[in-house]
């Protein structure tokens, strides 16, 4: 980074990195600091203005493939921690935003954040409070049954069980050993890209639909980092079919929200995020 000239002084942070070698890679892991983010075509826009830094991730230490997981994104949310601490002493940055969708080791690293009062940023959280100002009800398009279950978690640890209207899942899982592909989300997104019919596109479009005329959703939200490349077109395709419903992607909504935690010069609560020894403390906590 070279030296300040914005008030925004982000540092994003990857969940994690795979290997060279590795048969299961979404994205760039090295490189142009614009190649390391997943779909920087559509996020250039909301970093305009901003002086970033982008770490590609920690190696991936639960295998060399993405994460679906429980185990997986505990795993890759512990070896974010040393990155985000890092990040917040050097002194450089005044955001950190976590890319990935299901915010791997984002309580924690919120914590860290309030140690240097620097505000901490991720993907489904910000997408999901941005849908609560946008609409009564929101629903989230993600890819696969496991990937599901970790979006599910987030709305209940996030509270939006009331907000939530349904998780609706195309089934295009993460590549990964042992199981035979049922389709490349890569190739998904190139055909899509180049005009061509995308079966993952069509099961999204065909879900957020769904969404809409079953569970009463008014916003959309994509769930998994790999899905937030359908934004665009399926925004796109809503409007045509005449549903004038937000589609929210994590990357973008992340890095806005953290704009305007520097503008309003706040990152969280110390009541929620108590520093280690508090000169006031309460007794009791209630629900």
């Amino acid at each position: 980074m070279s030296q300040a000239t914005s008030k925004y002084r982000f540092h994003l942070i990857n969940a994690f990195s795979l290997s060279e070698s590795s048969s299961f890679r979404l994205r760039s892991f090295a490189g142009p600091k614009e190649s390391i983010i997943y779909n920087y075509q559509d996020v250039a826009p909301f970093l305009d203005g901003i002086e970033w830094d982008v770490h590609p991730g920690a190696p991936a230490s639960h295998g060399d493939w993405p994460v679906e997981k429980q185990e997986e994104f505990a795993s890759v949310g512990v070896n974010r921690l040393p990155l985000v601490r890092e990040a917040c002493r050097s002194g450089k940055y005044n955001a950190i935003v976590l890319l990935g969708g299901g915010d791997p080791g984002f309580w924690p690293a919120r914590e860290i954040g309030r140690e240097y009062d620097i505000p901490v940023t991720t993907a489904a959280h910000s997408q999901m409070h941005i849908a609560g100002m946008l609409g009564n009800k929101f629903s989230i398009v993600d890819i696969s049954e496991t990937h599901n279950m970790q979006m599910y978690n987030l709305v209940v640890q996030y509270r939006f069980t009331d907000k939530c209207a349904s998780i609706r899942n195309v089934n295009y899982p993460l590549p990964r050993p042992r199981h035979d592909d049922p389709g490349s989300i890569e190739a998904e997104k190139e055909k899509a890209s180049r005009g061509e019919p995308s079966g993952m596109l069509e099961a999204a479009e065909r879900e957020a639909i769904a969404a809409i005329e079953e569970d009463g959703a008014e916003v959309i939200l994509l769930g998994c980092s790999a899905a937030f490349w359908l934004q665009p077109f399926l925004q796109r395709r809503l409007a045509a079919a005449g549903w004038d419903v937000p589609v929210l992607e994590g990357f973008r909504c992340a890095i806005e929200l953290a704009k305007l935690f520097v503008d309003l010069g706040v990152g969280s609560s110390g009541l929620m995020i108590p520093s280690e020894r508090p000169v006031r403390w309460r007794r009791k906590k209630t629900f």
